[in-house]
């Protein structure tokens, strides 16, 4: 007797999860309402910017919430797609004030935000653009997990969303907000991302929206040079390069990918970035490492290579983490490097190290996705 197993429906592609809206451009929520037979095209524009203003107006993630959308279509609308936050894994809150959201958009999929109050207008949010990072610096803590992939634009903005339920800036405030800036300095490199990052820039700067200014919005990136002018022309973003070496042999081993495209190559990039101007300059991110690149001749060569660009200088001092043999200069080191800048006509300013304790600075973000889940070491913690 033989026995034949039936694998076909075992075998069968699960079906997708339904499209969350607050990741489409307007163009694409206007299709979106289209395809799924939400409303006829002659209509299609007045409906998607009515739902584009219950999300990210309002911040609502019911569609029973829009009072202006007729039952019928919030049931519609509720059948085809979802509002749905991601779920917080973990949210710490420094001594500092700093906070840190541990996300998971997807079963594996665990991101780092963090909002930092008190920098730009009134406070940053750092946001992740992919779910770890190709890049190696050797410095960085994010550099040694490795790339997941790539975040959607849904999971771009759902950060944003996050940091606003919790600052509680819902409906969007046009003035007196605490989230004013945003920084793509999270865990992963956006320049390797650029279409999602492109789509969540678009959606978190219109007006009828979260309504941030591109001029309020920083891109940081570790020197793809392909894509700088695409950044440029399709962002209007602010542009930070993440250098921390003067010459190619230091910034071989700390950047490597400054083997593929080396400094002469980047500072090349950067002077024709579109929209460059004194009124909108680069910034330089200049991690400061004891011994290893804080030098004065190294500060004068910093000033020599990005002459002529109108640039700042952002120095940061070394945010240690568990495992690096790196350490951070002393601060008088630090003081010193900023003055020769500053006598050259660069602004410096000394990044005050922020979130520390809960491993929220500058490069110390690092999602334990591919470790124990926070729930299990929270679980450990008050078992012991």
């Amino acid at each position: 007797m033989s026995i034949t197993l039936d694998l076909s429906r075992a075998t069968a592609s699960a079906p997708r999860p339904p499209v969350n809206l607050s990741g489409l451009t307007r163009e694409g929520l206007r299709q979106a309402l289209i395809d799924a037979d939400i409303c006829p095209p002659d209509k299609a524009r007045m409906r998607a910017s009515q739902v584009w203003g219950w999300i990210h107006h309002f911040g609502v993630t019911d569609f029973a919430a829009m009072s202006n959308v007729a039952k019928d279509t919030q049931a519609k609308l509720a059948a085809a797609f979802t509002l749905a936050r991601p779920e917080i894994v973990e949210r710490q809150v420094s001594k500092d004030g700093t906070r840190k959201w541990l996300i998971r958009t997807a079963p594996g999929i665990e991101v780092e935000a963090v909002y930092i109050p008190d920098v730009g207008r009134a406070g940053a949010l750092c946001v992740s653009s992919q779910v770890g990072c190709t890049l190696n610096c050797t410095f960085c803590h994010t550099g040694t997990q490795a790339l997941v992939r790539n975040l959607t634009a849904a999971e771009i903005v759902a950060q944003v969303q996050v940091a606003r339920d919790d600052l509680e800036e819902w409906p969007s405030p046009k003035e007196d907000r605490r989230l004013s800036n945003i920084v793509f300095m999270g865990m992963g490199e956006p320049l390797y991302n650029l279409d999602h990052v492109s789509d969540a820039i678009d959606i978190i700067s219109d007006n009828e929206g979260i309504a941030l200014s591109r001029r309020r919005i920083t891109v940081s990136t570790s020197g793809v040079v392909p894509m700088l002018e695409p950044l440029g022309t399709r962002t209007q973003a602010m542009l930070a390069i993440s250098l921390h070496a003067t010459n190619d042999a230091l910034r071989d081993v700390l950047v490597p990918l400054n083997k593929k495209y080396d400094l002469a190559q980047l500072m090349d990039g950067i002077r024709a970035y579109p929209g460059i101007s004194n009124a909108r300059r680069v910034t330089f991110e200049y991690v400061m490492l004891k011994g290893i690149n804080d030098s004065p001749d190294e500060a004068r060569a910093l000033v020599k290579l990005i002459e002529g660009i109108p640039a700042k200088v952002n120095l940061i001092p070394f945010n240690p983490w568990p495992g690096t043999d790196y350490e951070c200069s002393d601060w008088k080191t630090i003081e010193r490097f900023a003055a020769i800048l500053n006598k050259a006509g660069y602004a410096s300013p000394i990044r005050t190290p922020r979130g520390r304790d809960i491993l929220a600075a500058c490069g110390q973000l690092k999602s334990e996705s591919e470790k124990i889940r926070a729930s299990v070491r929270r679980a450990e913690k008050a078992a012991a």
